[in-house]
């Protein structure tokens, strides 16, 4: 889950970037290729609205971040309950003498797939 919430960081900022380029590229097509007043005109609506676009992405940025700190926060907590129920559980298997039954290879698959993302 924490490697897609990097993922989709990445993706905004190569977005902005991609958006910075786009913005560099046409006011330098502008300067260059467009110095009549119609054309200055449709740029400038252009600019405006790649301002406009820029504006909105930065406020899905601001929206963004609080959710994937949450997301690590509940990770966390969760992983650390999770190690804190096997570990009781291990705890009582040794106190009475129990053991559960083998795990299938599904099962064996999934605990270390859980491990992996638990802190240490």
């Amino acid at each position: 889950m924490e490697a897609e919430v990097d993922k989709l960081e990445l993706m905004f900022q190569k977005a902005d970037s991609d958006l910075d380029y786009i913005q560099y590229r046409l006011e330098y097509e502008i300067k260059t290729n467009h110095s009549d007043s119609a054309g200055e005109k449709n740029a400038v609506a252009i600019l405006k609205e790649l301002s406009a676009i820029k504006s909105r992405y930065h406020s899905l940025c601001a929206r963004f971040k609080p959710v994937s700190v949450e997301q690590k926060e509940i990770k966390s907590r969760i992983c650390g309950t999770l190690s804190k129920t096997m570990a009781m559980i291990q705890e009582l298997q040794k106190q009475t003498d129990l053991e559960l039954t083998l795990l299938t290879d599904e099962e064996k698959a999934v605990t270390e797939l859980l491990k992996s993302h638990m802190p240490d």
